[in-house]
This record gives C-alpha cells, structure tokens and sequence, in this order.
C-alpha cells in the first residue's frame, strides 16, 4: 500500500474510533494488539493488511473498506429541495429477522414475501447458510425461499456475520428443541450501550435451557426434563425477549401463557407466522400470550410481513424537516396512531386515507399525506412507552421534527444508555439540542439548517436523523460510511431520490 492510501485508512479508522467514543487503547484492546500499534496505523505509519482492517471493522461495527469495491459507501447530499409525489413503505425490517430465526422451527418450506434486502438480512442468512439452511431470492428478488436441512451444522457458523446483528440471539428459542448443547456468538448490531441478555435467559430456562458466557460465546446446554409448569412473566417488555419466549414456546408440546410480553408490530408479525405454522397464540396485541405449541412443525407456508412502522415514520419526518407535500402509501396506522396524535397537537397539517389491510390480512393500512406545517413544541416530553405508547424507535426523529418546531421540545430516551447523545450530533447542523444527561435532549426550535461533513452516527435512528436534516439544510453536506444506515433501509438514498431529493453515492478508497 501506498503512504497516503495507509494515511486514509488510518483517518478513516481514527474517525470511525472517535465517533464510537472509544480511546486507542479500547480498540487495541478489542483487537488484542498495543496502543502504539493502533496510533501507528491511526497515522498511516504501519502496513495493514485486509485482514486486520476487516478486524477493525467488526470492532467498531463500520464498513472502513468493502471487499469488492472502492471503499466504504458515503453518502453526498444537495439540500434545501422539496420532496412530493408518493412513496410506499417498505416491509419491517425486524419483523423480518424474526421471522428468518423463525423458519429454524419449521422443517417445510418458508416463503416470505417482499423481505426487505437490508445489511440486517443479509447478516441472518449468512448465518443461516453457514448452518446449512438453503436460501434463495425468487420472483425477481422481491422473496425468499428458505429450506432447512436435516441436521443443522452449528459448528459451521459464520461468526462473523453472527457478531455483527444483535438478532442472533433469537437463534437461542428455535435451537433449544434441536439440540441437547449448542453455541452461538455474543449479539452485535448498533452501539446503543450496554444491552443486558439476561431477560432471554429467565425466560428460556422454563424450558430448560442454561447458558453460560465465555469468550465471546454463549454455550447452551438444554435439560430435558425442565418445562414450563406456570406462566413465564417477562422482566423485560422487550420485542425480542418476547420473540424468543414464542419461540421456544411454539415447539413445547403443550400451554405457555406468556405475561408482560410486548405486544409491537413484529411480535405480531411472528404470532401471525406460527400461525401459519399450526401453533395456535391467543391475546395477540395484548401483553398476555397463550401458545399453544406443537412438537414437530413440517409445513409449507407462504407469508407476507407487515410494513414498517419505523420507515413510515422515517418518511414523515422527511417531509416535515424540508417542508414538503408527500404522500407516504401503506403505512401502518395502528403502530403510529400515538405518534400523530403528538404530531397532530403540534400542528401537523395531514390527510388519512380509508384503512385496508396489509398482505398478511390483520395489519391495518392506509395512505397518509403530509403538507407543510407550522409546528409547535408539543407541551409534554416525548418519551417511548411499549405499544401502544409511542414507538421506542420513533423517539430520534422527533428530535428532527422538534428542530422544525418553535419552542423547546424535551426528549427522554429511557431505554437506551448513548442513543441520546447521538441526537446532538444535529448541533452540526445547525440545531440547537443541550444534552441534560445521557437520557435526555432539549430541542430549541425552529432551526436554520446549514450543510456539514460529518461521521454517520454508530446507531441506526439517529444516523437516518442526520441525514435527514441534511436533506433540508442549503448547500452540499456529506454523511460518511453510511454501513449503519444500510443495516435498517432499503436503497434509502435512491428511494429519496425519486421523491425530489438530491443524493449521491460515493467511495473514497
């Protein structure tokens, strides 16, 4: 390698450490090397192979290069146009690795219908390929079709692709009917803090499982004769924590009443599945299921996730921050109902479509067009409550929208321990957001956008946030190593480009 093609790397490494709040030593620590080691490649003054920028990457959970291309992908962004015309939401994305964990239940065919082709899929069925799971896209790419093997090959792990999503850990609820002891990478996916597993745990020794964490594994050993004799209540109303107890309830063969479960629009999406499946799950969209499991699943099923609720809010607040009409298609109103009802009592000049349902006949639909709107600071805080309350990841658009707004909007972000602090990364902007503790932001509006060049944000909401108000600042910003963005949207920047706004693609190594 060249000197200055080693002294790209080495900013480029050095920015992707800085923005994740890391010092030299944290990373020469994840990587078992020196910290003179990491400031020698930091300067370009040391060789590095593919193999350790790779290292580095899954380190900091940023695509520093791209085997295959010219480098990691950054995003150019003309501000101040106006969006219009209509765009439909996309499938959800978690629904959609629920479901791809899922299909380890089932012996038969799965086909999903328009899954999203984000990095997060990818991720799941690297792993599932590695295992021996078959998948293929059909229909011109739009679906899936998946085919288990006989016995699955958990020694053959891609570990790689296991550590970089945090959904891994829903392989734990399928895999405990398959085998007596198996392993499974520690989960990865965005820095949002310190995220405990132990919730899945309580949950997932009803029946029988106990794991212990060592070197970055966690190695499962299941007890048989353990099952569960009273309902499982949840410590957590966690989305995914909910996910594993269906599925290890789903292959039990017999009742597991499930307490304090979360009720959001991907745990519907999976009840519907098991349902398809042939286990029957009562009290879906309230806090208590009862599962009726069966041993042994061998069908096949053909099912359609829902939309995004996420996206659809992603959209709407694209709208709102570059003062725009567009119409947003097939979003799902009962998992946004509590975010316009804020937006409404803000000001939001919106018009509501009549309700279909979605591809999978139970999810309630409909068309929402926004217009141009003089906003208020709503009176209360916006905080995130399990559905119905308002959607945990809606809560860093609101910091957007809040910036388009006159007055002073509190945010309080409770789940999170650093998604907070992300959000005054719009301060480069031209926004006005303090940070009162790691929770919580004051948003002072309306904002006079101006254009930066800045690092993508380490989490997946608050990046897309940046970019937005990219979107609505005058000039020409640059957003770079977008990775994060891709591991949630589906070619997002083309997708924008089609309603007016004005991005491109590069890569700079």
């Amino acid at each position: 390698m060249t000197d200055a093609y080693l002294a790209r790397i080495g900013k480029l490494i050095r920015d992707a450490r800085q923005h994740r709040g890391w010092t030299q030593t944290q990373l020469a620590d994840a990587l078992g090397t020196s910290q003179s080691a990491v400031n020698r490649i930091e300067r370009g003054n040391q060789n590095i192979s593919l193999d350790m920028i790779a290292r580095i990457g899954e380190a900091l959970d940023s695509e520093i290069v791209s085997l295959g291309y010219a480098g990691p992908m950054h995003l150019r962004v003309v501000g101040g146009r106006r969006l219009s015309g209509a765009i439909d939401v996309k499938t959800s994305k978690n629904a959609c690795v629920a479901l791809l964990c899922a299909t380890l239940l089932n012996a038969g065919r799965t086909t999903l219908r328009r899954v999203a082709r984000i990095e997060e899929v990818y991720r799941i069925l690297e792993v599932l390929g590695s295992i021996g799971v078959k998948a293929r896209w059909i229909n011109d790419g739009n679906d899936l079709e998946i085919v288990p093997p006989a016995e699955l090959d958990l020694a053959a792990m891609d570990t790689e692709a296991a550590r970089r999503t945090r959904s891994v850990i829903m392989f734990l609820g399928p895999l405990l009917h398959r085998m007596d002891h198996f392993k499974i990478p520690y989960a990865g996916g965005c820095d949002l803090g310190t995220r405990t597993v132990q919730p899945h745990m309580t949950a997932l020794r009803h029946f029988g499982l106990e794991v212990t964490a060592t070197d970055g594994t966690y190695h499962a050993r299941v007890d048989r004769s353990v099952a569960p004799t009273r309902a499982i209540v949840l410590t957590e109303r966690g989305d995914t924590v909910t996910e594993n107890a269906l599925l290890a309830a789903a292959r039990h063969d017999g009742v597991t009443v499930i307490r304090n479960a979360s009720s959001n629009y991907m745990v519907q999406d999976l009840c519907f599945f098991l349902e398809e499946l042939g286990v029957q799950v009562e009290g879906i969209g309230t806090t208590t299921l009862t599962v009726h499991g069966v041993a042994t699943i061998d069908r096949d099923v053909d099912y359609a996730p829902s939309e995004d609720p996420v996206e659809a809010m992603s959209l709407l607040a694209a709208a709102v921050v570059t003062e725009s009409e567009l119409t947003i298609r097939r979003v799902p109103v009962e998992f946004l109902e509590i975010e316009l009802a804020v937006l409404e009592e803000m000001g939001l000049d919106h018009e509501r479509s009549p309700e279909y349902r979605a591809d999978n006949g139970r999810t309630r639909l409909l068309d929402l067009t926004v217009r141009p709107s003089k906003l208020c600071a709503p009176i209360d805080k916006i905080h995130p409550m399990p559905f119905p309350g308002l959607n945990i990841d809606n809560v860093p658009f609101f910091a957007a929208i809040a910036s388009a707004a006159q007055g002073q909007t509190l945010i309080h972000d409770w789940v999170y321990d650093n998604r907070a602090i992300y959000l005054t990364d719009l301060n480069r902007l031209g926004a006005d957001v303090k940070l009162l503790d790691p929770h919580r932001v004051l948003v002072e509006g309306p904002t006079r956008w101006r254009s930066a060049e800045m690092m993508c944000p380490p989490a997946l909401r608050p990046a897309v946030v940046v970019l937005l108000a990219m979107m609505a600042a005058e000039g020409t910003s640059v957003l770079r190593n977008v990775y994060v963005i891709n591991r949630g949207y589906e070619d997002l920047a083309s997708r924008l480009n089609s309603i007016g706004a004005q991005i491109e693609i590069f890569r700079d190594i």
